[in-house]
């Protein structure tokens, strides 16, 4: 399906910038790793405080994220991200870098990232026709998962090749050129009015999203997934660096690999919910994303090991790539334009939150008990995630809330 030039450009900067993300895929906890050898507990900080203290910064932005134009804001967030980033190569190179900095620069990062996807979802909504965002998503979606499992294993090389922080300084450099993708899109963009808002700025989407039965039970079953699985990467890490010696280059590798089945899930999700309905997507692909992760706490020492990695990852990974654009989809359909931002930042700021939590307690638990029990309690944890996913929602009621959305917006 064709969807235009502009979209396009929103395509190319999503996808420069994502490959250079793949690129540093892990790079400040693994900096903290290698350079300023930190343990458990902060690395674990590193991914927990970070993008906690970035989540509080993005809830004010909502708002004014959502009554600006798009573009202008994704433009500064990118420009944000480049600056923050830069920062880390630089104070390398003077020998001053600090764990304080690498927590400031997540926070940046973090911040930026909630606010700009929120003014570029709500931008996709205006760019493309309804009947196409399910396609469009799923690019996204196949283009992530293609950085990832292109970008860590030339980022472990590059980082063994040229120094550890050669990938931060690539990461940076593709955030400006997405600046410059977004600014060629030269679609018309009118200034939102102030229509809908009230003073409670993100708790409006809160209100949006607990209050609609479809977003609600697939909000918290979101929160709990990314939590559990994000809350094991720093604590793996630590277990495949040090506890198993693993090279930068297989450890890359590890999570790299997997990710050509997320480039599959993603491409086939318009298929499958053509074929067997958004519902049956959901409940399936929703309760084999959380089934795997508990295989990680047997990993083995040697090559059995980075195969068992890579297995888990995999099976993981086409679930969610499935699931995800679906999601992305659904969210869209189901909020008026007017509360798009608000909506997506309240999700954004929400699903960080519960990561920061959970990687914060994930951390404290390796340090008394160690890696493998950590990831053992992660695992089984997730195993009642299912249980979250809503009950079939009527048509009907998803043309109401539609219909609701254009009318309100």
């Amino acid at each position: 399906m064709r969807l235009g030039r502009q979209f396009g450009w929103l395509w190319a900067a999503y996808a420069v910038s994502a490959y250079g993300s793949g690129l540093g895929f892990g790079a400040l906890p693994l900096i903290a790793v290698l350079v300023l050898h930190a343990g458990p507990v902060e690395v674990s900080a590193l991914s927990a405080v970070g993008p906690a203290v970035g989540a509080l910064v993005a809830v004010p932005l909502a708002p004014w994220v959502e009554f600006r134009r798009k573009r202008p804001v994704m433009i500064g967030m990118d420009l944000a991200r480049f600056a923050a980033l830069t920062t880390v190569p630089v104070a390398y190179a003077l020998g001053r870098l600090t764990f304080g900095q690498l927590l400031a620069v997540s926070a940046v990062l973090a911040a930026a990232r909630i606010a700009f996807g929120a003014a570029s979802g709500a931008h996709l909504k205006a760019l493309v026709r309804p009947e196409q965002l399910l396609v469009a998503n799923s690019r996204f979606e196949s283009t992530t998962w293609s950085s990832i499992a292109l970008g860590p294993p030339l980022g472990g090389a590059a980082i063994g090749l040229l120094g550890p922080v050669t990938t931060v300084l690539a990461d940076a450099l593709s955030y400006l050129l997405s600046a410059l993708g977004v600014a060629m899109i030269r679609q018309p963009e009118e200034s939102p009015e102030r229509q809908g808002a009230r003073a409670g700025g993100v708790l409006d989407g809160w209100r949006h999203i607990l209050g609609d039965r479809g977003l609600r039970g697939l909000y918290l079953n979101n929160l709990l997934v990314s939590g559990l699985i994000m809350a094991t990467e720093p604590v793996l890490a630590v277990l495949l660096l040090r506890g198993l010696h693993f090279a930068p280059w297989q450890y890359g590798l590890a999570f790299a690999a997997p990710c050509l089945g997320g480039l599959a899930g993603s491409r086939l999700a318009p298929r499958m919910v053509a074929r067997y309905g958004r519902d049956r997507v959901f409940r399936v692909a929703g309760t084999l994303r959380a089934v795997w992760l508990v295989g990680l706490a047997f990993t083995p020492p040697g090559p059995l090991g980075l195969v068992t990695v890579m297995a888990v990852e995999l099976a993981i990974i086409v679930n969610m790539s499935l699931f995800t654009p679906v999601l992305a989809t659904h969210r869209l359909e189901r909020t008026p334009a007017h509360l798009l931002a608000r909506t997506l930042t309240a999700w954004s700021v929400g699903q960080q939150a519960a990561i920061a939590a959970l990687t914060a307690l994930a951390g404290l638990l390796a340090a008394a008990t160690g890696p493998r029990t950590t990831l053992t309690v992660a695992g089984l944890l997730i195993l009642a995630t299912p249980l979250l996913l809503p009950r079939p929602v009527p048509r009907a009621e998803v043309h109401d809330q539609v219909t609701l959305g254009h009318h309100s917006g």
